[in-house]
């Protein structure tokens, strides 16, 4: 396993500097977020070489959602989310993580009634996954499909639901994130859904019941990590959250310690 870390506010601005800081705090790479990769590619390539921190997957900087309703951004996206594909190939990263779409629509909040029917939500979704497999069979990467709570998407929730468009159209890039952020509102028990569905799961996001870093909430983190080793799993884990604390980096370097604690 790889703990892994998303960009945060408290961290330094230049891609240099960022590197070192990442470094310093001992994370084992960084999941960078796909403009600012593709945007400075040859200075993300500079800032490996001098601190070997790599760029293990990364998450956003593209306009349109994979499953959008406006067909225009939908096609946008693929072709930004392909040119951070062909960027990860280039820095030797995983893959890209996406979901299907985030804040667009909820069944849950009004208005309640989507504007385009489930038949052609899934249409839209598998066109979209189709092209983004091809890209990533060409770029040696992989795509990670995330599932998000039913508040921020209304398509794709739970890792059965991802682990579907998989296994009906044999995808052979395409794999799931399990966040345990979003599993603990929509999963029945998020360790076992790890579990049963271990031979898609590459990719993890981790925070903590109320979306703040790991060990700072409720989620039975020692039980998620028994379970991980039970999988054998070797995929990256991404701390995904906002921070809390009187100050940002030691109560981020605390969480990153308690995790790899619990890694040992």
């Amino acid at each position: 396993m790889q703990i892994v870390t998303q960009d945060q506010p408290f961290f330094p601005k230049g891609i240099q500097e960022k590197f070192r800081f990442i470094q310093g705090m001992g994370f084992d790479g960084f999941e960078m977020d796909g403009k600012l990769l593709v945007n400075n590619l040859e200075e993300v390539q500079r800032a490996i070489a001098a601190t070997g921190l790599p760029v293990a997957s990364a998450c956003g900087g593209y306009s349109g959602w994979i499953g959008d309703f406006d067909e225009e951004k939908r096609l946008n996206g693929l072709a930004e989310i392909a040119g951070i594909l062909r960027a990860l190939q280039e820095v030797g990263g995983k893959g890209m993580v996406a979901p299907a779409a985030w804040g667009m629509f909820s069944y849950r909040l009004p208005p309640m009634v989507p504007p385009r029917n489930k038949e052609a939500d899934k249409k839209a979704v598998t066109e979209s996954l189709g092209f983004l497999n091809q890209i990533a069979e060409k770029t040696e990467t992989l795509l990670f499909l995330e599932p998000l709570n039913r508040y921020e998407d209304h398509m794709i929730n739970t890792v059965a639901q991802a682990r579907s468009y998989i296994d009906e159209n044999g995808f052979k890039q395409i794999k799931v994130v399990g966040d345990v952020y979003h599993m603990n509102i929509e999963e029945d028990h998020t360790a076992e859904s790890l579990f049963h569905n271990r031979d898609i799961i590459r990719h993890i996001h981790l925070a903590d019941n109320q979306r703040y870093q790991p060990g700072s909430g409720s989620i039975d983190f020692k039980e998620l990590f028994g379970v991980l080793k039970k999988m054998q799993y070797e995929g990256l884990l991404t701390l995904e959250c906002r921070v809390k604390g009187e100050n940002l980096k030691q109560a981020y370097a605390e969480s990153l310690h308690f995790l790899k604690e619990l890694e040992n």
